[in-house]
């Protein structure tokens, strides 16, 4: 991949300490092979406002994982998978 694909399909993860589903959709990407940048919103107060702006202070949980623009709430799945194809960061 080069590096401006990279750039232009940057996957941020935005997640806590504690959330046993931001494990488990880290696992899941790794295992993808997707590479993603993880932001703690705990411990970043920058990364917490970062993500309270692109969900216009709606925060209702996390993980929410920023796709190329695409932002989608939890570990679901199957909207992550046709993120990732539609950007294409993996193969359908």
């Amino acid at each position: 991949m080069s590096d401006s694909t990279a750039k232009d399909n940057k996957v941020v993860i935005y997640s806590t300490n504690w959330c046993a589903f931001c494990k488990t959709e880290k696992q899941w990407l790794d295992s993808l092979n997707v590479e993603y940048i993880e932001k703690n919103i705990e411990t970043d107060k920058a990364a917490e406002q970062e993500l309270l702006q692109k969900l216009n202070g709606n925060f209702q949980g996390v993980p929410v994982t920023d796709i190329a623009g695409d932002v989608i709430l939890g570990f679901d799945r199957p909207k992550l998978q046709a993120a990732l194809e539609k950007n294409k960061l993996v193969t359908a």
